[in-house]
């Protein structure tokens, strides 16, 4: 009889087994190398205060076309956040920040070449690009891969390590700048970039999600989505805050306080990077800490305003008292409570459903740099305009930077609050 096999039987498809979630260790790695970018990100924005004499003297900049310098970062960083949130929802974190930041590369390297200050403001117009994707990488990756509940403290945590890159340019740029020249400053910031990128290439892979993978959308859907942020009522509030909140703080600490210090007290440069390190040695911690007293939807938002308030009155403070030794202070003071901007980003993520999270996170953070952009073009015209009428800027700039904050807290708190905290006991604009 022939010898002929059996079909063997017919069996189902194995379902495909569930992604397995990675260990902290390498989450944390990731998240790190990811915050490398950031840190980076940080140095170029706050690069302005030690560069600032070295500019004036080299292209004979006026405090207007300075503070447009340093403006530009946030304006190009801010415009540029929403097309890095629809990439990072379409083609991932990995891909849109290596794809972005080597044009921070470049930037930096034409800056440190620039013969003139139109050069030099398409090397902070690139810079200010290839940047963009660097925070919002990091607050998209813990939204993703930590747990909810410790969001807070975790963006905290991530804003406190990023907040390296202003201790780099604290003493350590003022150092090189004064032995050297500005020039070189961009320099070393194009090799640390260099090294960055090649580090998150190395280390970066985002891990599978649990559950089906959405499907991918198009790029016309994306927009719209985005588009319909700004249709919510409660987004204006969230938006106006955000634009001031943060760019008071770097328009301090990136762009006026080594000239102040210099112009009113004569400090020497590295005197002011030396302030400028302890302002940023004190925010790398004052997130984090303002992120573990993080009081919960119901209270959350009052904090908010009321921080927003009270260091409104800070800048005013500093605007107005004319004594080395109390402005230092003021300034510390101002340092310490800037950490509560880490708030806001908690009451994004809890003011929108799930499935917009995530651009929520990148209208939020495009309104802050778009707001540091504009906070900082506008002190840099008011000083111009308080040197003109004979006055001191420095008392125009501080006050300009606390009616600004303070008519942001006034918005945030009066302007509709998301139906979202209302549900879950948070509170109405009244009570805010």
């Amino acid at each position: 009889m022939p010898h002929t096999d059996a079909a063997p039987p017919h069996q189902p498809p194995l379902p495909p087994s569930p992604p397995v979630a990675p260990a902290q260790a390498t989450l944390w790695f990731m998240l790190l190398a990811l915050l490398s970018a950031f840190a980076l990100s940080q140095a170029y924005r706050t690069v302005t205060a030690i560069m600032a004499t070295g500019l004036q003297a080299d292209f004979a900049l006026s405090p207007a076309s300075l503070g447009a310098f340093a403006g530009l970062f946030g304006l190009s960083f801010g415009v540029t956040q929403f097309f890095m949130g629809i990439g990072m929802d379409l083609y991932g974190l990995r891909r849109t920040v290596l794809s972005a930041f080597p044009l921070a590369i470049a930037g930096a390297a034409l800056s440190a070449w620039a013969p003139g200050y139109g050069w030099l403001m398409w090397g902070q117009l690139l810079i200010g690009v290839g940047c963009a994707p660097a925070f919002l990488a990091c607050t998209v990756f813990i939204a993703r891969h930590f747990p909810a509940s410790r969001f807070a403290f975790l963006s905290g945590v991530g804003m406190g390590v990023g907040g390296l890159g202003l201790l780099l340019t604290g003493t350590p740029l003022a150092w090189l700048v004064q032995r050297s020249g500005w020039r070189s400053g961009f320099m070393l910031l194009a090799v640390l970039s260099a090294l960055a990128w090649l580090l998150i290439w190395r280390c970066v892979h985002e891990p599978a999600l649990a559950g089906p993978a959405p499907a991918r959308e198009r790029w016309g859907t994306a927009v719209r989505r985005f588009g319909a942020l700004f249709m919510l009522p409660h987004t204006l509030g969230i938006l106006l805050l955000g634009m001031v909140g943060y760019a008071s703080f770097l328009a301090l600490r990136g762009l006026w306080i080594a000239p102040m210090l210099i112009d009113r007290y004569a400090f020497t440069l590295v005197e002011s990077g030396n302030m400028a390190v302890a302002m940023s040695l004190v925010s790398l911690f004052s997130p984090a800490f303002f992120g573990r007293l993080d009081p919960g939807p119901a209270r959350r938002r009052a904090w908010i305003a009321n921080f927003s308030l009270l260091v409104a009155a800070l800048y005013l403070g500093l605007g107005l008292v004319h004594h080395a030794t109390l402005n230092l202070v003021l300034v510390m003071c101002i340092a310490v409570l800037s950490g509560y901007s880490v708030l806001q980003y908690s009451d994004v993520r809890s003011s929108y459903p799930p499935d917009l999270t995530g651009r929520a996170l990148s209208v939020f953070t495009m309104a802050m740099f778009l707001g540091v952009g504009l906070v900082q073009w506008l002190t840099g015209w008011v000083a111009d305009w308080a040197q003109g009428q004979g006055r001191e800027p420095y008392s125009a700039v501080m006050a300009t930077i606390a009616t600004l904050l303070a008519l942001g807290s006034v918005a945030f708190r009066w302007l509709p609050v998301s139906p979202l905290l209302q549900q879950a006991g948070g509170p109405g604009k009244e009570s805010a």
